[in-house]
């Protein structure tokens, strides 16, 4: 069993950084794949970025690539998502994820342990 929580969300202007963190307890981190995803409000959740157990393989969205990184401690135990050059369109609630999956191609169903989600609101 693995907890995620996740800390950092804001409202905040469009062109500036944030860094959203998510902070794991339970099982070994160091055993999961770790992601973020983000639901917009009427939209479905999306894949943003997902970092392997040692963080030698990532994997960014289009939308995000060049603009955000994901990174981990795995001896603190956590998960970063830089993000800059904010956009309007970056607003969602962003979720944690953790898989027990080296190959999870991204998909929801691949991942086991949630967050609870941080707000993000970019205003133009």
């Amino acid at each position: 069993q693995v907890q995620l929580v996740e800390s950092g969300g804001g409202l905040v202007q469009a062109g500036v950084s944030l860094r959203l963190s998510c902070a794991a307890s339970g099982r070994t981190f160091s055993d999961y794949t770790m992601a973020w995803f983000r639901q917009a409000p009427w939209k479905g959740r999306e894949f943003v970025a997902e970092i392997s157990w040692i963080g030698d393989v990532i994997y960014y969205a289009d939308s995000v690539k060049g603009r955000f990184t994901i990174s981990r401690d795995n001896a603190k135990k956590m998960l970063y998502l830089h993000m800059n050059s904010l956009k309007p369109e970056d607003t969602a609630v962003y979720y944690c994820a953790a898989s027990r999956s080296y190959d999870t191609r991204r998909a929801e169903s691949l991942y086991d342990y949630w967050g609870q989600g941080t707000q993000v609101t970019v205003s133009s």
